[in-house]
């Protein structure tokens, strides 16, 4: 975020598990969380996307630090909350934003290429949420899963993502009825057609980009920087009564995906 539009120290003091936090969406989550005031950890299978992210962020007066974890794999994840507690003292936010797509059509979808990404997506999130268990409860923290619109009128070339990203709305509900009790809040942000990502770049041609504007009612692709300022709303303390909620940003999107014209 280039001007916070927050107060300045938001989040001082809480502790940020972030995965997927090295590039795209995620990583803007984290830069933003850390201009917030959190401290964070950044999560993610390599760490050449990670320790470049993270030394942006100790350059900019924030702090953080990189650590690599497959989400995929439990015992990954189990070292990175343990190392990031060591480091850190403690967990507050988890933030699930590891995710794998590709274009591809139903009946030529593979049962690997459909499992892995419900692995990185679904099973991931479900991987840190159940790890940063403890620490969550203990400083009645938060989560906040990254989903998408994807799967709420169904998306051609998108059957494995959609199905993993409607698990983690449903994991996001479930979380925050049963967790509540603790004192943790579960939310997510779903969101539409955002243009700064690598995403759009690799996986959208021009012609479908002209015609995906002219059905967002707000006139404009959603920025990374849209999102940051969600994620920091949702993981302060102005969102202290709201949990269970799938946000999403996306200009009103998918609203208008069923109209002609």
């Amino acid at each position: 975020m280039s001007e916070s539009i927050f107060n300045e120290g938001i989040l001082k003091g809480r502790v940020a598990f972030v995965t997927g936090g090295g590039t795209g969406i995620t990583g803007g989550v984290a830069r933003a969380l850390a201009e917030a005031g959190a401290t964070v950890a950044l999560v993610s299978r390599k760490m050449d996307h990670l320790e470049p992210a993270a030394q942006a962020i100790n350059d900019n007066g924030g702090k953080a630090i990189a650590v690599a974890a497959d989400v995929r794999e439990p015992e990954e994840v189990e070292k990175a909350v343990a190392q990031t507690v060591e480091q850190l003292g403690k967990i507050d936010i988890v933030v699930n934003g590891a995710a794998g797509n590709f274009l591809c059509a139903a009946e030529e979808l593979s049962p690997n290429g459909f499992g892995t990404v419900v692995d990185i997506d679904l099973k991931g999130s479900f991987n840190v949420c159940r790890t940063a268990f403890a620490q969550l409860k203990e400083h009645r923290g938060q989560i906040l899963n990254i989903s998408a619109t994807l799967h709420y009128l169904a998306t051609p070339m998108q059957l494995h993502v959609s199905a993993a990203k409607a698990g983690v709305d449903a994991l996001t509900r479930n979380l925050a009825v049963e967790w509540g009790r603790y004192g943790i809040r579960v939310n997510a942000i779903a969101p539409g057609p955002i243009e700064d990502t690598e995403g759009m770049k690799r996986l959208v041609p021009q012609p479908v980009k002209d015609r995906l504007l002219k059905k967002i009612p707000v006139g404009r692709f959603g920025r990374i920087a849209d999102i940051e300022k969600v994620a920091v709303f949702l993981c302060s303390d102005a969102a202290s009564f709201i949990s269970g909620v799938v946000l999403v940003v996306d200009g009103g999107h998918w609203l208008n995906g069923t109209r002609l014209g």
